[in-house]
């Protein structure tokens, strides 16, 4: 496989099976396409990932200046506690009161390009998660600091993350259709997800298990990572036989 394509799906595979485990942002996106449509839905999306993207433009370039912003991450780390405890009382009362058929944070008068991009922007899981991979990438010489490798690189992740997030949205929709009249059960479900959600992020705060804690022991990360890396290797290795033309 070529270097800038293994590139480009390396990043677009660690994106997509990155954005897969239920988070607040692929939560919320089901949530939205619920409730306002898919075209909102994928709006949000595109605003929460190009965040991501910029935020790992800066990783690529700037990882030590990350490193030095402990307050700012410990202080993002609070903020997104406070958005999903939010998100789950929210759910919880449109739950309880059927004729609330909407999340109230959800439905902001914001443009939801714009609430994807705030809610994305004050969520720093993804900090850590990208500077890790970008690590053992760069170890491993699959990335190199030139700009056409960062630019399939991001690329890849944008396309990955979409990906991800379509699955939520239209996901939502099914489970949407299949409850019928319902609507208070999913609220219910999501709801709950918010709110474990909520104390997980609590938990890793206490415990300093959060983004400033990864950051300054990257060696706990990176390590899962490699493991990661070598199964993310030989799915890329299938692909690449697969593509391959039958030269019989």
């Amino acid at each position: 496989m070529r270097p800038l394509l293994k590139i480009f799906f390396t990043g677009m595979l660690v994106s997509f099976l990155g954005s897969l485990p239920l988070g607040t942002l692929n939560i919320a996106a089901m949530q939205i396409s619920v409730s306002d449509g898919v075209i909102a839905a994928m709006l949000f999306s595109l605003g929460s990932l190009l965040v991501e993207i910029i935020y790992v433009r800066i990783s690529l370039v700037a990882m030590d200046w990350i490193r030095k912003q402990e307050r700012i991450l410990k202080a993002l780390e609070w903020v997104t506690l406070i958005i999903v405890v939010a998100l789950a009382a929210s759910s919880f009362y449109a739950a309880l009161h059927p004729k609330v058929e909407k999340n109230i944070v959800l439905d902001s008068p914001l443009p939801k390009f714009v609430l994807g991009l705030i809610m994305s922007a004050v969520n720093p899981v993804q900090i850590p998660f990208w500077f890790g991979w970008s690590t053992v990438l760069f170890t491993k010489k699959v990335l190199l600091p030139r700009k056409d490798h960062y630019n399939s690189y991001i690329l890849g992740i944008g396309i990955g993350t979409f990906i991800g997030n379509c699955i939520f949205i239209f996901g939502g929709l099914l489970i949407a259709s299949k409850i019928n009249n319902n609507q208070h059960i999913l609220n219910w479900v999501i709801g709950g997800i918010f709110a474990i959600t909520a104390l997980l992020q609590l938990w890793k705060i206490l415990k300093k298990k959060d983004a400033v804690h990864q950051m300054e022991h990257p060696e706990e990360l990176t390590h899962k990572i490699e493991e990661q890396m070598d199964k993310i290797e030989k799915i890329e290795e299938g692909i690449e036989k697969l593509t391959q033309p039958d030269k019989h």
